[in-house]
């Protein structure tokens, strides 16, 4: 099991929709690490790290997010773990 690093942007309507609380939530039952949060440009920002098969499914959730939210694009990489991250949280 490869362990690996995500950052992921998403791009759409995608704040005050429970984009974050919804990826934290599926986040912590894939046993990932991380955070989630906000930007002031309207994006949402993920960093997660954990088993390279679980952050895909991640990435695939955040292409989709929430009921409400309008994803309009994704951006993503890969890299190495930095294993800076106790547990998966929500930054403001």
């Amino acid at each position: 099991m490869k362990i690996s690093k995500i950052k992921i942007k998403v791009f759409g309507i995608v704040q005050g929709v429970f984009f974050r609380f919804s990826t934290g939530k599926f986040a912590r039952k894939l046993g990932l690490i991380g955070y989630v949060k906000n930007l002031p440009d309207g994006t949402v920002y993920i960093e997660a790290e954990g088993p390279e098969e679980n952050l895909y499914k991640l990435l695939e959730f955040s292409k989709q997010g929430p009921k409400y939210a309008k994803v309009e694009k994704v951006e993503y990489k890969l890299s190495p773990p930095t294993n800076e991250f106790k547990e998966f949280n929500y930054e403001f």
